[in-house]
C-alpha cells in the first residue's frame, strides 16, 4: 500500500506541529505508544485541547460529540 502523504497532510485535522503529520501508520503507531488516540478521532474543539487519552475520548463518545 502506498501512502498518500501530501493527500493526508491536506486533510489531517491534527493542529499540532508535528513531523508525522499525513503519515497516518507513524501518528497511529506513535499516539498507541502512548496509550493516545491520533487526533482525527476528536472533533476539532477537543482536538485543541492536545488531550489524546482514551477517557477523553470516551467521555466524548458518552456525551454524543465524537
Amino acid at each position: 500500500m502506498d501512502c498518500t502523504l501530501e493527500k493526508n497532510r491536506a486533510n489531517c485535522p491534527c493542529t499540532y506541529d508535528c513531523d508525522k503529520k499525513g503519515a497516518c501508520c507513524q501518528c497511529v503507531a506513535y499516539h498507541r505508544g502512548k496509550n493516545q488516540l491520533p487526533a482525527c478521532f476528536f472533533p476539532p474543539e477537543a482536538e485543541k485541547t492536545f488531550d489524546r487519552s482514551y477517557a477523553h475520548f470516551a467521555r466524548l463518545v458518552a456525551e454524543g460529540t465524537a
